[in-house]
């Protein structure tokens, strides 16, 4: 295999996902949520550390995180940011309830087990650790002298960076995507011209494929940024789902127009294969035309392939998914139904002489753009 380096230049994708971000882990992520700027936890936690004060929250059902706790103040309060800001400057912990509304317990003694493992060198974050991995609690720790904050969730471990680091970064990442949705597009783009054409290769399939895959891996990234920063990044997440609106359908299309045995549970089942495969096997064709069904000796580039037709007939506005799978079901391919005459559409079930016309044109204002956009490109 050549370079990755010049592999993923040749490919425009100068950066690399993390594989081994810890916010992949949906509990994680919900926790994250739950301190996110705009709720009422995080005020409380920024009133903290603005203060230059420490502390430690547990959040929980109270009466099952009863056992770990002694001594403390009862309250039974009403959860509100201002009394868990007092309530901080007191040594103990505090226990908030699962729902966040209300205050349990201030002041309390935590006891975990100590013979859990833990890395942590703090008395607070070790404390935090263990009780976390214990119970499986959130257990929010608040550094009085570095003021950061560190989340334990079960057996994971995350801190939370400065809001404005993480909409420096996120910004950072969003070019990026616009970069990789640009490329996408242009590879769509030829693909379609192949399409219609009749001349498309195994490479021009997997090049799509391997793109999507890479730009769907950079939105979810920035999505997990913009939980994070909470009503901080409203304006990303509006961005970011514009960029990627119609990218899951894009995909789907692709895999079920060239999945080598079939267009539905095969090509399905390809999208999720397609998600597990690490980066580094990413830049491999082979490993794409494997997911695909196609045999990892076939070339790439000299192996013809045909469209079904799904990826472009959904392209057609008002065209119901049923009935893009009967015209694909009882046609086979696209060129078979790019030249089909009216009467041959109208003979299939549910398209009828109205819908017929619609496909038959709305093919061709395809083909028409399609030319256009291929000529702006050159």
């Amino acid at each position: 295999m050549a370079d990755t380096r010049d592999v993923t230049t040749a490919l425009g994708f100068t950066r690399t996902p993390s594989e081994d971000d810890p916010r992949r882990d949906p509990r994680l992520l919900a926790s994250i949520r739950m301190v996110a700027p705009g709720t009422e936890l995080r005020q409380a936690i920024d009133d903290v550390i603005r203060s230059h004060e420490g502390a430690l929250i547990v959040i929980g059902d109270p009466a099952e995180l009863a056992f770990l706790y002694s001594g403390g103040l009862r309250l039974d309060a009403p959860f509100r940011p201002q009394l868990l800001y007092e309530l901080a400057k007191m040594d103990g912990a505090i226990i908030v309830d699962s729902s966040i509304r209300k205050l349990a317990w201030a002041n309390v003694q935590l006891m975990p087990d100590a013979t859990i493992v833990s890395n942590e060198t703090g008395t607070r974050h070790r404390t935090a650790e263990r009780v976390a991995k214990q119970t499986g609690a959130l257990v929010v720790s608040i550094s009085q002298q570095r003021e950061t904050v560190t989340i334990f969730s079960g057996n994971t471990r995350y801190q939370l960076d400065p809001i404005a680091d993480v909409l420096a970064k996120t910004n950072q990442a969003l070019g990026t995507l616009e970069t990789y949705r640009q490329r996408l597009e242009q590879v769509l783009t030829r693909l379609t011209a192949l399409e219609f054409q009749n001349a498309v290769v195994l490479d021009d399939v997997l090049v799509v494929l391997q793109r999507a895959e890479m730009t769907t891996r950079m939105a979810e990234w920035i999505e997990r940024d913009t939980v994070e920063l909470g009503t901080e990044g409203r304006l990303i997440s509006l961005q970011l789902a514009e960029l990627v609106a119609d990218l899951p359908r894009e995909r789907e299309s692709v895999a079920r127009d060239y999945h080598a045995v079939s267009a539905d549970v095969e090509a399905t089942l390809a999208l999720e294969a397609l998600r597990a495969v690490p980066y580094q096997e990413l830049l491999e064709f082979e490993r794409i035309a494997e997911i695909l069904g196609f045999p990892r000796t076939v070339n790439p580039l000299d192996h013809a392939v045909s469209p079904r037709g799904y990826r472009v007939l959904s392209h057609i506005p008002r065209l119901p998914e049923n009935v893009i799978r009967r015209v694909v079901g009882d046609l086979g391919t696209l060129d078979t139904v790019v030249r089909a005459s009216q009467r041959e559409l109208e003979a299939v079930d549910g398209v009828g002489a109205v819908r017929a016309r619609e496909i038959r044109e709305g093919l061709r204002r395809l083909q028409e753009h399609n030319l256009v956009d291929r000529y702006l490109q050159l």
